[in-house]
């Protein structure tokens, strides 16, 4: 079972802050940081895991319901998790 997270922000929380742009979002399945994606210019969902040891994310993308364990390097399957993706 997964716990429930509450998305941080509709968009890349890190770039957010600083005027930054994202080119796909990452939701962490652990604390619910959203991050960008490795195309995106600063990469916030990878240093994310980097600093926080939180392996699995979820894209928070419409119509993508996958989940990418770091510590793998894997698409991994999570039963009974909820669809989501930003507005």
């Amino acid at each position: 079972m997964v716990a429930e997270v509450e998305p941080s922000a509709d968009g890349c929380e890190d770039c957010l802050a600083v005027g930054g742009r994202w080119v796909h979002l990452r939701l962490c399945l652990t604390c619910g940081h959203v991050g960008c994606c490795d195309s995106s210019p600063a990469k916030h969902a990878t240093a994310h895991f980097r600093s926080s040891g939180h392996p699995l994310v979820q894209s928070f993308e419409p119509g993508e319901e996958w989940v990418w364990c770091y510590a793998d390097e894997a698409i991994v399957s999570v039963p009974g998790l909820p669809s989501r993706a930003h507005s």
